[in-house]
């Protein structure tokens, strides 16, 4: 499982010119990729990772602010653009796979008590996000590395 998370002063996602996530003030949004071999231990490690990650103001986590968070699946982090111009997209798990792993996340993220915000799973979507720092990390579970 790969996460991209982004330390941000507001961010929403809209679809067909609608929105559906959003989350205002200081909080993270966070593109999850999921890929074939990925499973509950992926599940609880990142969504554990994401809410103590300590890259909010003065070294706080969203955890230590009740800070909200979206979170958007993005099958385009296993995207593989080693070779040729046009990337591949095979080490991302199809939608039947990745869906009910982006949901665990969002799920085990409430359960750890985030507010949590989300995209439209497989849809067209814009996001809209003001960075702040600008802070990006890049997270992989321990059976991605």
């Amino acid at each position: 499982m790969r996460a991209v998370v982004q330390r941000v002063l507001g961010a929403s996602v809209t679809v067909g010119g609608e929105t559906v996530g959003a989350i205002e003030g200081a909080g993270l949004l966070v593109y999850l990729g999921v890929t074939h071999d990925d499973g509950p231990a992926d599940v609880a490690w990142i969504a554990r990772k994401i809410w103590d990650l300590r890259i909010l103001r003065d070294e706080q986590s969203a955890s230590d602010v009740a800070a909200p968070v979206l979170v958007v699946s993005q099958f385009t982090l296993y995207g593989d653009a080693r070779k040729g111009r046009r990337p591949t997209w095979q080490a991302a798990a199809p939608g039947p796979v990745s869906e009910p792993l982006y949901a665990a996340v969002c799920d085990a993220l409430r359960e750890l008590g985030a507010q949590v915000e989300t995209g439209a799973f497989g849809a067209d979507m814009q996001v809209t996000s003001v960075n702040d720092g600008p802070i990006t990390m890049v997270l992989e579970s321990p059976s991605d590395r």
